[in-house]
């Protein structure tokens, strides 16, 4: 039970972690590289600046928790909750983040690149300028969002929900990629581009 604890610099590197309680623990700059993390809080905890590559994780609670420029390169952090996160400029790229919910999170910058994000919700979250490079975003929920400045290249789209959403100032986006999404009449598409005749998808695509 470490709930609230000053941790600044702390030295975790491979440490056995699991159901650990650092909500509101402050731990900028800390070394948790190649942790096991499953079932840890890090509700309204200070990660800025922490090393959590090759992190191991399982439902891991990082909600409201301040992650900027924290990196999780190559984590393994499945189903993890990032609710109203600040992880600007975050560092998730090769990471696993399938089926995690980055709803209302600011991930202003972040690189999310060749990262594992199907099924991943980012429902009301800050995407301006994340980098999605040959990510995997099967079924990721991405609905109502302005997209502005977000890099597509190389990401698969397959049934990524996209109702709504604003891609008119995205980059790297090809008319196969759209073509396998889900979009409707209200998404806003970049230059030049036409809406796929496969959409709107069909109710259980949804």
């Amino acid at each position: 039970m470490l709930e609230g604890g000053d941790l600044t610099e702390g030295v975790f590197s491979r440490a056995v972690l699991t159901s650990t309680d650092f909500r509101r623990a402050k731990l900028p700059r800390a070394k948790l590289n190649e942790a096991e993390i499953s079932f840890t809080r890090f509700e309204d905890a200070d990660l800025s600046g922490t090393n959590l590559s090759k992190a191991v994780g399982w439902r891991v609670n990082f909600s409201r928790a301040n992650l900027k420029a924290t990196n999780f390169s190559g984590a393994d952090l499945s189903r993890a909750i990032f609710t109203e996160a600040k992880a600007s400029a975050g560092n998730f790229s090769k990471s696993e983040v399938s089926r995690a919910d980055f709803s209302r999170a600011d991930l202003t910058g972040a690189d999310l690149s060749k990262a594992e994000a199907a099924r991943a919700l980012f429902t009301d979250a800050n995407l301006s300028g994340v980098r999605f490079n040959y990510s995997d975003l099967a079924r990721a929920t991405l609905n109502g969002l302005d997209l502005a400045g977000v890099d597509f290249t190389g990401a698969y789209l397959f049934l990524t929900q996209l109702k709504g959403a604003d891609l008119s100032r995205a980059f790297g986006l090809t008319q196969d990629q759209l073509a396998l999404a889900c979009g409707t009449n209200e998404t806003k598409l970049p230059a030049r581009m036409v809406q796929p005749d496969s959409w709107p998808c069909s109710a259980e695509n949804e």
